[in-house]
């Protein structure tokens, strides 16, 4: 059977880093084994549900290169969810429920005191037909509970985890569907998966319970549950769970300069047992993807450590792949040139204004700017052969090490550091660097 995943997000507001890990988990655990990877809009809330959150979503995909196979939408299924519920309520699988929140919460704290678990009684079930038709007469809407089979514990094989098992009898029948007919999460994403023809579902820890419930339900519906996986969390640098890492999104990675591949290089292998290198290939990514490394520890997110990978992917970066967003009139041989010194795709710019000028000279010695003139009159020999100038002006002046390089790229530069001059010298160009060394030595 052909693998197909499915990453599933609810568009009540944008993707943060945690779900972009789920995303490309997903996206990867399909790709190495040439299946298929979905894109589900879970938007059955439609009271928090909003388009441009849809938009956005798409957008982010889009931008770290995750693109989906097929995409669907929750909120065009209902007829779906409607039959599918239509056949558990026949088979006594769902069962309608009167109780308000006040009365739920005051049946938990006294199982509770009594040292009980806190599930629900299924004292609903009790109710005769006079009662719940009573009840319907008088206006009052149920909501509705998928009711487990408490005789067999549920275990499965988790991707991550290994061996899992519950015991049924401590869980509550979970409500599916609300009194007002809207839908929780529970059911509708078991439906999609079996319609969806899901073979593998890779989500957060956080799920280990639901996916307890939910493989009842495909039972109950006749299906074979997927192989089910559930990864570590991400905590912050500091080894808590942090708020920040609920919001830190595309946006924000953009906005900090931090390029996908770079996104996609920390987060393929964090919480795992590989190591986190600057590779921009997808390919070997993917071809290196295996449950198997996962760990079972707080997977750590470490901003220091995204901006180290974020450098070093740029610096691999091809032409073709940034021509787009470098300054007008910057070729790939100067691209070639400044791309080692950038900590991010923005200072270009910086270095492409260096190139092009003017620059600013800080004030130098009587001795450093006759040298300077000595420069400018041997440019004119040695062009922008970088060693040939230095080679010179080194046999001219007895100049050599700090004294001899660093007047010249002051004058040329106007800064102490940066690209190799042998590559920053035939970008200015012989008689814009002659004009600068002859401005410096005044």
């Amino acid at each position: 059977m052909a693998t197909v995943t499915r990453f599933a997000p609810s568009p009540t507001g944008n993707l943060h880093v945690g779900n972009i890990r789920t995303a490309l988990h997903n996206w990867m655990l399909a790709k190495k084994a040439g299946g298929r990877f979905l894109l589900r809009i879970d938007d059955t809330d439609a009271e928090r549900s909003r388009e441009e959150y849809v938009d956005g979503i798409r957008a982010d995909l889009a931008w770290l290169g995750l693109n989906p196979d097929g995409e669907e939408r929750q909120s065009v299924r209902l007829a779906i969810y409607q039959e599918a519920f239509d056949r558990l309520e026949a088979a006594g699988r769902v069962y309608p429920c009167w109780e308000t929140a006040q009365e739920l919460d005051l049946k938990r704290k006294v199982a509770l005191g009594r040292g009980l678990p806190p599930i629900y009684d299924r004292a609903a079930l009790a109710l005769t037909e006079a009662e719940k038709g009573a009840k319907l007469a008088a206006g009052e809407q149920p909501h509705w509970r998928f009711l487990l089979d408490r005789e067999e514990p549920i275990a499965w094989v988790d991707g991550v985890r290994g061996p899992q098992k519950f015991d049924p009898a401590t869980m509550s029948d979970p409500v599916v569907r609300r009194a007002d007919g809207s839908w929780l999460y529970m059911l509708p994403s078991v439906i999609d998966d079996v319609a969806m023809g899901v073979t593998q579902v890779l989500r957060g820890e956080d799920h280990v319970s639901n996916t307890a419930t939910q493989i009842q339900m495909f039972t109950a519906l006749g299906a074979t549950p997927p192989a089910f996986a559930h990864e570590a969390l991400l905590v912050g640098s500091e080894g808590k769970l942090s708020k920040r890492l609920g919001s830190l999104g595309c946006a924000a990675f953009r906005e900090q300069g931090i390029e996908p591949e770079a996104l996609v290089a920390l987060l393929a292998r964090l919480g795992t047992s590989q190591p986190v290198e600057p590779v921009a290939d997808r390919d070997a990514l993917v071809a290196g993807f295996d449950l198997g490394t996962f760990g079972r520890a707080p997977a750590r997110f470490d901003d220091e450590e995204l901006a180290r990978l974020n450098s070093a992917i740029i610096h691999q970066l091809p032409f073709a792949r940034v021509a787009e967003s470098l300054p007008a009139g910057m070729d790939e041989a100067a691209w070639l040139a400044l791309r080692p010194n950038l900590s991010v795709l923005t200072d270009a710019a910086d270095w492409w204004q260096v190139v092009t000028g003017p620059v600013s000279v800080p004030s130098l010695e009587a001795d450093d700017r006759a040298y300077l003139a000595q420069a400018a009159a041997a440019i004119a020999e040695a062009g922008t052969d970088w060693s040939a100038l230095t080679t010179r002006l080194k046999a001219s002046t007895g100049r050599k090490g700090k004294p001899l390089f660093m007047p010249l790229r002051l004058a040329l530069t106007g800064r102490e550091h940066g690209p190799e001059m042998a590559a920053l010298l035939p970008l200015i160009g012989a008689d814009e660097a002659r004009a600068r060394l002859q401005r410096a030595a005044g």
